[in-house]
C-alpha cells in the first residue's frame, strides 16, 4: 500500500537532529518562552522575509489571534466584512465568526484554484475592512490586483499561510504595509508567502511542508504594535506577569515544538523542492481523460496535489484496490456546514463542484520516483 502521508517516514529522515534539539531542551528546563521559541521565531521571521514572527499553539489561533489584534487595534470592529475565498479549510472561516466579523465568500478561479481576483471588487462594500487570501494547497494565492484593491479602498490583506511555507510570489508586485491604518507601496521582484500584506497566519500541524510533532502555529508581520498585541493576547493578555491589558487566551508554542521546526526549517526548501519534481511526474505522465490536473503558472509547494474527477468516489476506490490511499480536501465547503446554517443557501457552483469532485493524490518528500509513477500507472487505467 503506497499511504499517502507517512509521518513517521518523513521525520525519520531527520530523526538524529530532532533528538539533539530535544535534548537541548530537556538540558536547558525551560518548556515555555524561552531560547528554543525565540530562535526559532527569528529564524522564520527572516526566512518570511518580515520583522516579526510571534508563534502559538496552532494554525487556527494564529488565524485567529491575528484578528483579534486589529480589533484591539481600532482598526477592525464587530461587524466588519473580510472578503475571503469559499474554497477553504473551515479554520479560516471560524477565525473569523470567531472575533464577531463576517466573511464574504468569493469563488475560486477555476484554473489556480484560489480566490478569483476578478470577482473581489464587485464583493466590497462599505463594511469590508479587509481580504484573507487562502494559498491552498500549496499554490500561491496573491495577485497585483488584489494589492491594489486593497490599496484602493484602504483594506487591510490578510494571509492565510497555512498550507504554504515556503511559497513565493514570482512577479514583480505592488506591495504595502500598514502602520496606524495608513498605507504604503513599493515593488519587489520576488517574495515569500506570509509576507505579502499586514500580516500572516501560519499551521505548523504534523502533516505540513513544515510540521511540528504536535500542534504549532505563528504569525508574520512587519507591523510592531501588531506584533506587541497577538504576543500579548497569546499569554493571557499578558506581557508582564500578572499584568494583563487585554483579555487573552493560552495559546503558546512550547519549547519542544520550537527546537523541532528549527531543526526542518533548515531543510524546507529542499522539501519543497523535492515535492515539486514529483508533481512534475504527476503533471507529465497522467495522461486521463477522466482526471484533470489544474496547472499553475504561479509557484506551489505542493501541500497537497489535487485533481479533479466526477466519478471522485469512484476514482478513490479503484486506487484503494490498487493499493493507493488518497484523501479529499474537502468534501463540504464552509458555507454548507451545518455550524454555518444561515450561509447554506449561498449557491456557490464552482466551490460546490470542485469539493464534488476533488481528490488528493500522496506527493511527499519521503516519496521515490518509483511510487509516483505506480500512482500515475493505476491512474492511466481507470476507467468507468
Amino acid at each position: 500500500m503506497i499511504k499517502y502521508l507517512e509521518l513517521k517516514r518523513i521525520n525519520d529522515r531527520y530523526e538524529v537532529e530532532i533528538q539533539q534539539a530535544i535534548e537541548q531542551v530537556l538540558q536547558r528546563g525551560w518548556y515555555l518562552k524561552g531560547e528554543a521559541t525565540r530562535q526559532f521565531e527569528k529564524r522564520y521571521a527572516a526566512f518570511i522575509g518580515t520583522k516579526y514572527c510571534i508563534g502559538c499553539g496552532n494554525g487556527l489561533d494564529a488565524l485567529t489571534l491575528l484578528l483579534r489584534g486589529y480589533k484591539e487595534m481600532g482598526l477592525l470592529h464587530d461587524g466588519d466584512e473580510v472578503i475571503v475565498p469559499a474554497n477553504t479549510f473551515i479554520a479560516t472561516i471560524l477565525a473569523i465568526t470567531e472575533n464577531n466579523l463576517k466573511p464574504v465568500f468569493v469563488e475560486l478561479d477555476i484554473h489556480t484554484l484560489q480566490i478569483d481576483d476578478t470577482l473581489i471588487e464587485q464583493a466590497v462594500t462599505p463594511k469590508t475592512r479587509a481580504v484573507m487570501i487562502v494559498h491552498l494547497y500549496g499554490r500561491c494565492a496573491y495577485t497585483p490586483r488584489i494589492a491594489d484593491i486593497c490599496h484602493k479602498y484602504g483594506l487591510l490583506l490578510f494571509e492565510d499561510n497555512a498550507q504554504a511555507h515556503g511559497c513565493t510570489a514570482n512577479v514583480q508586485c505592488s506591495m504595502f504595509r500598514s502602520t496606524s491604518g495608513r498605507l504604503q507601496s513599493k515593488n519587489v521582484q520576488s517574495q515569500r508567502t506570509g509576507s505579502l500584506g499586514n500580516a500572516a497566519a501560519h499551521s505548523f500541524y504534523p502533516g505540513k511542508n513544515l510540521g511540528a510533532l504536535g500542534d504549532a502555529g505563528a504569525i508574520t508581520t512587519d507591523d510592531a504594535q501588531l506584533a506587541d498585541v497577538v504576543s500579548a493576547l497569546g499569554n493571557y493578555g499578558s506581557q508582564q506577569k500578572y499584568v494583563h491589558d487585554y483579555a487573552g487566551r493560552n495559546s503558546r508554542m512550547d519549547e519542544i515544538q520550537a527546537a523541532v521546526l528549527s531543526v526542518k526549517l533548515n531543510h524546507l526548501d529542499q522539501i519543497n523542492a523535492r515535492r515539486k519534481e514529483l508533481a512534475s511526474l504527476y503533471i507529465n505522465n497522467v495522461e486521463n481523460s477522466l482526471i484533470h490536473i489544474p496547472k499553475s503558472e504561479r509557484d506551489c509547494v505542493w501541500h497537497i496535489f489535487p485533481v479533479f474527477c466526477e466519478q471522485r468516489d469512484a476514482l478513490q476506490q479503484f486506487l484503494r484496490n490498487n493499493g493507493v490511499e488518497t484523501q479529499i480536501h474537502y468534501p463540504i465547503p464552509p458555507h454548507k456546514q451545518r455550524c454555518y446554517a444561515k450561509w447554506n443557501d449561498l449557491s456557490l457552483p464552482v466551490t460546490e463542484r470542485l469539493s464534488a469532485q476533488e481528490l488528493s493524490l500522496p506527493c511527499n518528500e519521503a516519496m521515490t520516483n518509483q511510487e509516483v509513477l505506480s500512482v500515475v500507472e493505476v491512474l492511466n487505467a481507470f476507467t468507468v
